[in-house]
């Protein structure tokens, strides 16, 4: 990233995630990392050497909480506001993980990735948080890019999931989070080019729906949808379940539905 020079910076804090092993900082306003990009690294497979690609970064947490478990990774992190890329290439610095931090719109066209050194059929594994808040249901933040970053437009699953079946090789692995009433979109998103689809439930409390999704799919592969055991939050009281503490914690990852072929 060559504009960060330009930017003008924006209130932050410094926060810890995994145990306090990464360090990110974040603007004080507006769009803030949290449980959710933590949960998306967790349930993420890759390995020493592969090329993984974050859309709709933000200041990195879920590809740098990724980067801290898997060395060696090559890693870019995509991002469409400018302040938020500069955090996230801040953030890669200090906290020691090489990465590449593109300002480019996930929904753009392929000359547009192609010019931002991201060729189709290169990448082992997409992860992504795209903003998933139906705009219907959910008051948009006052903050512009809070608002970006947390409410979908009709189209916007289908362009993310389009640019990850772009960007992947064959037989590279897709890792996304969503809302978990809109599953039905997710499963329709991933019905061209994705299969071996797997999907663990994530509840934020028991005798309570469902909360978010994590879903893993395969590029070109034609293996049948599986749904995985849950994962729980929180206890009836409210305390943080013990897997949940451990996950977040950074001590314990996901069993992931799929993994790099």
């Amino acid at each position: 990233m060559t504009e960060s020079a330009t930017i003008q910076p924006v209130p932050t804090s410094e926060d810890a995630f995994l145990g306090g092993r990464l360090r990110l900082r974040q603007p004080i306003a507006g769009h803030r990392a949290g449980h959710d990009a933590i949960l998306l690294a967790a349930a993420t497979v890759a390995r020493p050497g592969d090329r993984v690609v974050e859309f709709g970064a933000g200041v990195g947490a879920a590809g740098l909480a990724l980067a801290s478990r898997v060395a060696g990774l090559d890693l870019a992190l995509v991002e469409i506001e400018p302040r938020l890329a500069a955090l996230a290439e801040l953030n890669a610095a200090a906290n020691g993980f090489p990465a590449e931090v593109l300002v480019l719109d996930v929904a753009a066209g392929a000359a547009a990735y192609t010019a931002a050194g991201l060729v189709p059929d290169d990448a082992d594994v997409v992860l992504m948080n795209p903003p998933f808040n139906h705009p219907a249901r959910h008051r948009g933040s006052p903050d512009a890019a809070r608002r970006t970053a947390h409410v979908a437009n009709p189209t916007t699953l289908e362009c993310w999931v389009h640019a990850a079946r772009r960007t992947l090789r064959s037989g590279g692995v897709l890792s996304l989070i969503w809302r978990a009433d809109g599953l039905g979109e997710v499963l329709a998103a991933l019905g061209r080019g994705f299969g071996d689809i797997g999907v663990i439930p994530v509840y934020g409390r028991p005798q309570a729906p469902a909360i978010r999704v994590l879903v893993q799919a395969v590029k070109g592969s034609r293996a049948p949808l599986q749904i995985h055991p849950p994962l729980m939050l929180n206890e009836a009281d409210g305390r943080p379940t013990a897997q949940a503490k451990s996950v977040l914690d950074g001590e314990q990852i996901l069993p992931a539905p799929v993994g790099p072929n």
